[in-house]
């Protein structure tokens, strides 16, 4: 008997923490495996969506958000870097330099999972990649039909959606869904439509929370 959870991933492609939360929690996930499997899939969520496509100094664009100062900038920097390497993911020591619109990424990745949701899971590790450790622009149609094309999508299809509208409609419905059910700050993690876990958990977090979780539901046999 194995236990089926279905996970929702509320995110950002600029969020520094939502690379922490997605590598502890699919860490989590293999501690548990194969008792407890999961179908997890990424919703919309922009943490500027006023952000222009050219994008804003990171430093300039921290410092107006949250007054935050150089030095409490790299210090937050070496802590995300450390819970980063904790989890697998690295992120560059020179930190991003800019902050960039993230809309087209999320059009390409609602595309992704209706086409199959395990390239949409490895569309979402290359743009965190993408940004957080190549230093790369998640805005930029080349990048983005390039991280296409290599999670398995179709190149052209991907250029085709991102030189019109394509998914705007739907993506931006998906948006208001979790703005209007309370979300404010991502990563949150909801898991069977009715548990939330949120922010950047240690894997012990995600992996107690999933056993509880799992425990309280309905045993689903899986078979091969």
């Amino acid at each position: 008997m194995t236990t089926s959870l279905h996970i929702d991933f509320v995110s950002d492609v600029s969020c520094p923490w939502c690379a922490v939360g997605l590598g502890a929690l699919e860490t989590a996930l293999k501690n548990i495996a194969p008792d407890i499997q999961a179908e997890l899939r990424f919703q919309p969520f922009e943490l500027n969506p006023q952000m222009p496509k050219e994008g804003q100094d990171t430093f300039e664009h921290l410092n107006e958000k949250y007054g935050s100062t150089r030095e409490q900038q790299a210090q937050m920097r070496d802590v995300i870097r450390a819970r980063g390497a904790e989890v697998g993911f690295a992120f560059s020591p020179e930190g991003r330099p800019r902050i960039y619109n993230t809309f087209d990424a999320h059009r390409l990745l609602h595309w992704a999972e209706l086409e199959d949701v395990a390239k949409q899971v490895a569309l979402k590790k290359s743009l965190l990649k993408a940004y957080f450790t190549d230093g790369q622009n998640p805005s930029d149609p080349e990048v983005l039909v390039a991280l296409a094309a290599a999670a398995g999508l179709d190149a052209a299809r991907a250029r085709e959606i991102l030189a019109g509208d394509d998914y705007a409609a739907e993506t931006r419905e998906r948006e208001r869904m979790y703005t209007d059910a309370g979300i404010r700050s991502v990563p949150a993690i909801i898991i069977n439509n009715e548990h939330l876990i949120s922010g950047g958990q240690p894997v012990e977090v995600f992996e107690r929370a999933l056993r509880q979780i799992a425990g309280a539901a309905p045993q689903q046999v899986v078979t091969a």
